[in-house]
């Protein structure tokens, strides 16, 4: 355990940017496996609309530092390719 106040605070912060972080990429996975999820059941409009929502939720993940620009765009670009060549 700490003694310094300084790295007892970073410890706090780090926990809660972990806790907050961890959301956001469980939010991510689950948005992804929406939407793949339609796409395998061959519901076009639904997979489309969930794909989106998993693009908002990528970018989301840009804006609070939880992913880089360059993952991001290499998530989403694989995402989409997955549920085009599920949809046919």
């Amino acid at each position: 355990m700490a003694n310094i106040q300084s790295q007892k605070k970073r410890n706090r912060q780090n926990e809660k940017r972990n806790e907050r972080n961890r959301a956001v990429r469980s939010e991510l996975k689950t948005r992804s496996r929406t939407a793949v999820a339609a796409a395998e059941a061959g519901d076009a409009a639904e997979a489309e609309a969930q794909l989106r929502l998993a693009q908002q939720h990528i970018d989301v993940a840009i804006s609070k530092g939880v992913l880089t620009k360059n993952t991001a765009a290499r998530r989403k670009s694989r995402l989409t390719r997955q549920v085009r060549t599920l949809l046919g």
